[in-house]
């Protein structure tokens, strides 16, 4: 027998809750377990009340005499997803209502149900006059908690409760046609015969945005890798390099893949492109996307930092160095971002980066560009991340980054989030004019 998709939705959301998971690893298990026809509403759910989790927790603290216990992570989830249906869903309240209640059986927790009806049944009659009262919360309105909610208003003074707009809606589906494989044109010409609504993206020559997310198996050609999913911020990456034939190319940090692909698409004549990543299992995703792409690359697992580990000793003309970061441009396709990340992270990401940087810059002949990417808007991880290197490298030098996208910063371009658009995203443009 199936699970309830609002149990499996709560058990994956606990995890989280707990600090032992992300959804990345929580919910696809839980899916498992979920009838297929299910598993859409099942992903809404647990999705949406990570979405909204700072509102609805804080509407929950009204609505609770007593915060819940460490062990009952469980029925805060469930409470969750119960309120995520009443407010965010079409679903009809006494569905949302009974069905959430039921799961408390299955939970081995029985004396929850009495709860939940109790709080789920207030929170439809007066749930319009407590939010008036947690609105006037920045941090509760926004749906974002307070450190980052802090940062982004310091940050972003005039753009933060756009980029927190960002956040909290869905983003859009965006593809990038294979180069080798066939124009853009061509494509957008196929997909509007096979009855799929879609437009060229405005910054990206190989992107094309639809109107409406689809299955993959409906893309004409997706098998036989004619096209990719990849935001659009993301595939300004290949253009930027200025890549050329016989080239060696460096993409440290490079699962999933999808940036690793893209260089190989774009400059069929490249000498080669090695992959680093940090474990074997992150490489999985690569080789699969190399595989149905049908293209080539080397991969090896290792800490792109420990150079002796993977580095033969010949210099690489390009290097796209995609950063560990918080991730903070692309909350809104992993919104337990802001239940997983602290404001101490920040910090130790902008360690890591600066470690980085100085380890890959001995590998880049001089003459060659280092691309410096994340998918955050922390000036703390970008552009500050870069000042820094520059003052202490001095064989380095920062190339301009022209172009009608994103924000010019002191060091770099920031794109910020853009609610049916692009992710956020950062990108500086370093070239080594001296082995110092």
């Amino acid at each position: 027998m199936s699970t309830s998709p609002r149990l499996a939705a709560a058990r994956a959301l606990a995890a989280v809750l707990a600090g032992r998971a992300s959804l990345g690893s929580s919910l696809p298990p839980q899916l498992e377990l979920v009838a297929p026809r299910d598993r859409g509403l099942t992903q809404e759910l647990a999705f949406g009340a990570a979405r909204w989790q700072p509102r609805l927790a804080a509407l929950a603290a009204r609505l609770l005499q007593k915060p819940f216990k460490a062990g009952d992570r469980d029925v805060e989830a469930l409470l969750l997803v119960g309120l995520y249906q009443l407010l965010y869903t079409r679903i009809p309240p006494h569905a949302a209502i009974g069905e959430t209640v039921g799961c408390a059986d299955k939970l081995k927790k029985t004396w929850a149900k009495g709860l939940l009806n109790a709080v789920l049944r207030r929170a439809q009659r007066e749930g319009e006059v407590l939010l008036a009262d947690v609105d006037r919360d920045p941090a509760a309105r926004l749906a974002h908690p307070r450190w980052l909610q802090k940062a982004l208003k310091q940050a972003w003074p005039e753009q933060f409760e756009a980029i927190c707009a960002a956040n909290n809606a869905h983003p859009p589906m965006t593809l990038r046609v294979n180069r080798r494989q066939g124009s853009r044109d061509a494509y957008l010409a196929e997909l509007q015969a096979a009855g799929i609504e879609a437009v060229p993206c405005t910054y990206s020559r190989d992107g094309i945005q639809l109107a409406q997310p689809c299955d993959v198996r409906e893309l004409p050609g997706f098998a036989e890798g004619r096209v990719s999913v990849q935001d659009e911020a993301a595939q300004l990456a290949a253009d930027l390099l200025e890549l050329a034939p016989g080239q060696r190319v460096l993409d440290a940090c490079c699962a999933p893949g999808g940036k690793t692909c893209h260089l190989l698409e774009a400059e069929p004549g490249l000498a080669g492109v090695l992959g680093v990543d940090l474990e074997e299992t992150r490489l999985v995703r690569v080789r699969e996307n190399l595989q149905r792409l049908r293209l080539d690359a080397s991969l090896v697992a290792a800490d792109g930092r420990d150079t002796a580990a993977w580095w033969d000793g010949k210099p690489f003309q390009r290097i796209l160095l995609d950063a560990p970061c918080s991730a903070t441009g692309v909350i809104r396709r992993h919104p337990d971002i802001k239940l997983t990340r602290a404001a101490e992270d920040i910090p130790a990401l902008a360690q890591l980066q600066g470690e980085l940087l100085d380890a890959l810059w001995p590998t880049l002949e001089v003459g060659g560009i280092l691309l410096y990417a994340t998918c955050s808007v922390m000036p703390q991880e970008n552009r500050e991340s870069i000042a820094a290197f520059l003052a202490r490298t001095p064989g380095a030098r920062e190339l301009d980054l022209a172009g009608p996208w994103g924000l010019k910063q002191d060091h770099g371009r920031q794109l910020l989030p853009q609610e049916g658009g692009h992710d956020g995203f950062y990108y500086a443009k370093l070239i080594k004019i001296s082995a110092r």
